[in-house]
């Protein structure tokens, strides 16, 4: 086949995407406990959501974002993140209305074209989860808290949380200005993206990932000089409600995250079993998001997990992922008569209509039918628990054989009773 999928995304086969559904489930799990509701976003908005609320001067937005232009004229982009969709939706549908608060979560692909590499890929997968309408410490430690639960149910280990602020727009012009000087005293040592940077937001230089703007962003002054009296206290609090509940982290005055929208908080769990690119999630407060797209002014909170990060470091760590959905009953047709065809396709309706995994022989490629010893053959293959052989006795009644296919076992018995036996085993 001369048609491939294209480069940067892949597909998630059989054997794998069951790893996925346990990873899923345990997060829906742990998101019911902390009291947050799955939200489902559309997978592409208007441009404008993405350039007014990431910012234009982001990586995401100048070389990133899938973007065109539709039949009716609108510019529309494949969401490359899921925060800027999950404030739109609060702010279009009311859900923070009268003072409420929303706790939300949603997962599905995102897409950035970036270049690809383990773990990472131009559609991927991400688990978001958004706290809105709370403007307290409180609200910034329960997501931290509850994404540290996710990793810690799933079994994951090595993890790190990495924190800091990145202030607010009253004291973060004071930090620019530092940080400008300092960055102009060693231009000749930046890269050619952090120079085109420099004057639009010098922050930006502290994410760069070239070793020779890092040393220079290493040596950068830090912003906890620069915080006004209420970052600098809400900053506080954060760090004092991680102690309460036992969290190890580390302070970084690098973190500032990809987007532009992060006001005080910012934070990164890091996993020491993936290498340089070793965020597993990142997250942070971003309380002008909802200004900066024309909505009102909406505090939040948040993080965003990849999944096939996760996965990663899962099967680094060897974590478990519970038991793969295979199928529990083979159903084989002895012969191909009539009566015993139909019988076989009667039981395999009935096993799955109680809730019990079930295949059946459907014939070849060609819609021939196949021999038992062929189908003993698929049996064995597929890795079920039970062959049922489906037969006529010398009374040409239907009776069913259960071999153990762990055993060898093999017991006759009536077809009602195959369910409660498979059940009971």
């Amino acid at each position: 086949m001369d048609i491939k999928a294209p480069r940067g995304v892949r597909d998630i086969l059989p054997d794998e995407s069951w790893r996925w559904a346990y990873v899923l489930d345990v997060t829906a799990k742990t998101m019911a406990d902390f009291g947050h509701s799955e939200i489902h976003l559309p997978i592409f908005e208007q441009t404008e959501l993405f350039s007014r609320g990431v910012g234009d001067t982001t990586d995401i937005v100048e070389k990133e974002m899938y973007s065109f232009t539709d039949r009716g004229g609108r510019g529309i982009t494949l969401r490359p993140e899921a925060t800027a969709g999950m404030v739109r939706s609060a702010v279009e549908h009311g859900l923070c209305a009268q003072g409420a608060a929303s706790r939300l979560w949603c997962w599905g692909p995102m897409f950035r074209y970036e270049r690809p590499q383990k773990g990472r890929y131009r559609q991927f997968f991400q688990i978001d989860v958004e706290t809105l309408g709370l403007a307290g410490a409180v609200a910034d430690i329960e997501v931290i808290a509850l994404s540290a639960e996710i990793f810690r149910r799933l079994g994951l280990k090595n993890l790190e949380v990495v924190l800091n602020s990145v202030g607010c727009p009253k004291c973060r012009p004071i930090y620019r200005e530092k940080l400008l000087a300092h960055f102009l005293t060693n231009k000749d040592k930046l890269c050619k993206d952090c120079l085109l940077r420099l004057d639009r937001n010098p922050l930006r230089l502290l994410d760069c990932k070239e070793p020779g703007c890092g040393a220079v962003a290493d040596a950068a002054p830090a912003i906890y000089d620069c915080l006004c009296d209420e970052c600098a206290a809400h900053f506080e609090d954060v760090q004092n409600g991680l102690n309460t509940l036992g969290f190890r982290y580390k302070l970084d005055k690098r973190l500032v995250r990809g987007l532009d929208y992060y006001t005080k908080t910012a934070y990164e769990i890091l996993s020491g079993d993936l290498g340089a690119q070793n965020a597993v999630c990142g997250g942070g407060r971003y309380d002008n998001l909802s200004e900066s797209v024309g909505g009102p002014h909406l505090p939040g909170v948040g993080f965003a997990a990849g999944v096939d990060r996760i996965l990663l470091v899962m099967e680094e760590q060897r974590c478990s992922f519970g038991k793969s959905l295979k199928k529990e009953v083979y159903v084989v047709a002895q012969d191909d008569t009539p009566a015993v065809r139909n019988a076989a396709l009667s039981l395999t309706h009935k096993l799955r209509m109680e809730g019990i995994p079930v295949e059946q022989d459907a014939g070849d490629a060609l819609g021939k039918k196949r021999s038992a010893k062929a189908q003993m053959k698929s049996a064995d293959n597929a890795g079920v628990a039970w062959a049922c052989i489906v037969s006529q006795d010398e009374a040409q009644k239907i009776v069913v054989v259960m071999k153990n296919m762990t055993t060898g076992e093999q017991t006759t018995v009536q077809p009602e009773e195959v369910a409660r036996r498979v059940k009971e085993a």
